[in-house]
């Protein structure tokens, strides 16, 4: 048997994404790191491994033995645009401190972190600069790159940040990001039962002025026909391929029209604080005098529209004895005015997980609340739901899948062709030929695991909601697969490397990492930690966020 190039350990390891790239580039793995059941089941039978070699929960590891590469991707929930973005207040965050611990107790050469994309986000900024610093602290020299899955080799849409580090600064500098492939793969490459051709057309990478390849646009537009190549179903934008609640109900022009004046006002900063607010009556007979209250409760009958309490007035001289999550959004109020706005944009309220709604009830049934304005909005106003079910409907000339997450999505894929002549065409021959016929359906286990670059017949459990929770928490194969490569071109492993010292950047004696409970209490200071500018290098690849 061949000899390993490089030997590495597995945290946060998954159903085995790291372990399968790795491999391919001559690692081999030492242990491995999963406390869920369903993950070590999948993870051991796919390759083979003896459960003996879980090191299970990472907050209890001491110590691990020599190796070259480590890898984790640590869990993303707390730094999620999708979540709330609790980051560090939420105790999945400070998994981070429990990584980089033992980075620093095992030292080895290189390591590989992945995590959401919401980690560079500016709200988490701090956040990231005290990553970084204590992963300098342990003495690694690293940055960080955001890419695209699509860009190397999968159809789908993952933009994830990827920290890459060595302890040996020259091999740091040797490292290059890999450049995003050529040849990609269309959604209908992987869909088992499309049957059908459609027209090829020149799918040559755009390149610039200098002959280097320009990454396309991700969810970009169709190469056949100039036309969007999925659809979406909500009421909270507009194009030519949204799919509205009044396009598909039984509604009237003057109906239409009503819901085209929210959609194209209720981002205004004029009716409210949020990126999407209600408008009162008043609001709407200002943009339009002739809309009657009547028309608007019609559209909430038909469940296009909700009608909500915006705002109410605070009677003191009822406050008696109230809850600490009562008195908490009471003193969120101006004035003894107490505005639903103020409420949703607490960050208190949110890490506390305090419902705004079950709070607010009481409070009006004891009188101390009595509403002050009613709104009208969209009744579906997360956008990630869509409408009826469906959030985004596919078509197989399509060469991006959305990204595969752990809640699973209402996400669809049909495998039938639309050859429309204009764009208002191409969304009758949709709503008409695909959702009326109900010809779409959701992607099967086989085909997730492709868009995440697993082996089609990997070993999963067989119900839905397990296989996907799984999927959706993978890393996407063929990347690891290209940065682990480019590690391995810095030539960090071509002879033994002996650690030295002086080569390691000088750790902060006030903040070293001697325990897990030092990094903790630091991380959930609000300030958490400043360093210099010349602290790390900060790569960001040309991928586009949608």
């Amino acid at each position: 048997m061949e000899k390993a190039k490089f030997t590495f350990i597995d945290l946060f390891s998954g159903i085995g994404g790291f372990r399968i790239a790795l491999e391919k580039n001559g690692g081999e793995c030492l242990h491995f790191s999963e406390i869920s059941k369903d993950a070590v089941t999948a993870y051991c039978a796919n390759s083979n491994e003896s459960i003996e070699k879980n090191l299970g929960d990472i907050t209890k590891i001491k110590e691990l033995p020599k190796h070259n590469i480590l890898t984790a991707g640590v869990p993303c929930q707390s730094w999620s645009i999708a979540g709330r973005n609790l980051g560090f207040d939420d105790d999945r965050g400070q998994l981070w401190n429990d990584t980089i611990f033992l980075l620093n107790q095992s030292k080895p050469d290189a390591f590989i972190f992945e995590n959401v994309k919401g980690l560079v986000d500016p709200r988490n900024k701090k956040a990231l600069i005290y990553i970084l610093d204590r992963i300098k602290e342990a003495g690694y020299f690293a940055n960080y790159y955001v890419l695209n899955s699509f860009d190397y080799g999968v159809p789908q849409n993952r933009i994830r940040i990827y920290i890459i580090g060595f302890r040996d600064k020259k091999f740091a500098d040797k490292f290059k990001i890999p450049k995003p492939i050529e040849q990609k793969i269309k959604l209908a490459d992987i869909l088992s039962d499309f049957i059908g051709k459609f027209i090829e057309t020149d799918n040559e990478m755009p390149r610039d002025l200098f002959g280097e390849s320009i990454t396309p646009k991700s969810m970009s537009l169709s190469t056949s026909n100039g036309l969007n190549d999925y659809f979406l179903f909500n009421d909270l934008r507009n194009g030519h391929t949204t799919i509205h609640s009044w396009d598909i109900l039984d509604t009237t022009e003057r109906q239409k029209k009503i819901c085209y004046l929210l959609l194209k006002n209720r981002r205004k900063s004029a009716y409210g604080d949020l990126d999407g607010n209600p408008l009162s009556l008043e609001h709407f007979q200002g943009l339009d005098k002739t809309i009657t209250e009547n028309e608007l409760e019609e559209l909430v009958a038909l469940k296009i529209l909700k009608k909500e309490y915006y705002s109410f007035n605070i009677n003191k001289s009822k406050i008696k004895e109230i809850s600490e999550e009562e008195n908490l959004l009471l003193s969120l109020s101006e004035n003894d005015v107490l505005v639903i706005d103020k409420l949703k944009m607490n960050r208190d309220l949110k890490v506390r997980k305090i419902s705004i709604t079950k709070s607010i009830l009481p409070l009006i049934e004891q009188g101390i609340l009595t509403i002050k304005e009613e709104r009208y909005d969209f009744k579906n106003t997360k956008i990630s739901t869509g409408l009826y079910g469906i959030n985004r409907v596919f078509l197989p000339t399509s060469n991006i899948f959305p990204t595969l997450v752990a809640s699973d999505t209402n996400d669809f894929v049909t495998t039938k062709i639309i050859n429309a002549k204009n764009e208002a065409d191409h969304k009758k021959q949709f709503i008409e030929k695909i959702y009326k016929k109900e010809n779409y359906r959701r992607i099967t286990k086989e085909e997730a695991c492709m868009i995440q670059g697993f082996p089609k017949d990997y070993i999963l459990p067989l119900n839905r909601a397990r296989w996907m929770k799984l999927v959706g928490n993978s890393v996407s194969i063929p990347v690891i697969e290209m940065l682990c490569k480019a590690i391995l071109d810095t030539g960090v492993f071509d002879n033994e490397i002996k650690f030295i010292n002086s080569k390691m950047p000088a750790l902060d004696t006030n903040h070293q990492l001697t325990s897990r409970v030092t990094q903790k209490n630091a991380s959930s200071q609000q300030g958490i930690t400043k360093i210099g500018s010349d602290v790390l290098n900060i790569n960001i690849s040309n991928s586009n966020e949608q």
